[in-house]
């Protein structure tokens, strides 16, 4: 099968199981969303969604963030991983999004890679969901799946990012990235996966794959 092919039909898989996929990550405005997405690196979005309200409910606005303590915010968010470094990057983030954008989170990914603690994934969501312009993310859920599909070789995720898109439409970019994580979350684990009994990678891996997966 082609790839063009197998991309079209996991499209087609993904949309009867997840038509309307919501955002894992609890948010009210773009800032929050921003800051949400930087503390669920190495944080499942359920820990993130536990610390937040109680984040926000300090400052709610890069302005009102840059006047609280690293300390003060370490403190609401201690139980999530690398939280000193974040705490920082929190606080730093919000002085600069002031000084260089009024207060504003910029619709622009160069200018929020700039941001201390904002990487091209972060980046990639906050332009999806807050400015609905296509990006596709890849977390390792999207990783572990476009390499178990065929879709990529599993190298890197910069390459895993270009072959996806490579793959699938532009126009589905910003729903797809939300199905994939969905997907892999409910039925294509890390471990323990049994790619055979798989609702795509059944027909999509290779049987060399499903054979080397099955020894692990």
């Amino acid at each position: 099968m082609k790839r063009s092919e197998k991309a079209a039909r996991i499209l087609k898989q993904l949309e009867k199981l997840y038509p309307d996929p919501p955002v894992p990550l609890d948010h009210f405005d773009t800032f929050s969303l921003l800051v949400s997405v930087l503390l669920s690196a190495q944080t499942t979005d359920e820990r993130v969604n536990m610390v937040t309200p109680g984040l926000f409910a300090l400052a709610k606005t890069p302005e009102a963030m840059a006047k609280v303590s690293v300390e003060e915010i370490l403190n609401e968010i201690r139980t999530v991983g690398l939280a000193p470094t974040k705490a920082k990057n929190i606080r730093r983030l919000s002085e600069l999004l002031v000084e260089r954008h009024g207060g504003e989170i910029p619709a622009d990914m160069d200018a929020l890679e700039a941001l201390p603690g904002v990487g091209h994934k972060t980046a990639s969501v906050v332009m999806i969901q807050a400015f609905n312009v296509p990006a596709f993310p890849v977390d390792t859920h999207i990783h572990r799946l476009g390499a178990r599909w065929g879709l990529s070789d599993g190298k890197s995720v910069e390459k895993t990012e270009r072959d996806l898109k490579g793959c699938f439409p532009r126009e589905t970019w910003i729903k797809l990235h939300l199905q994939i994580i969905y997907f892999g979350r409910e039925y294509c684990q890390a471990r323990g996966h049994d790619l055979s009994e798989c609702p795509i990678c059944s027909w999509a891996a290779s049987k060399k794959r499903i054979t080397e997966e099955s020894r692990r």
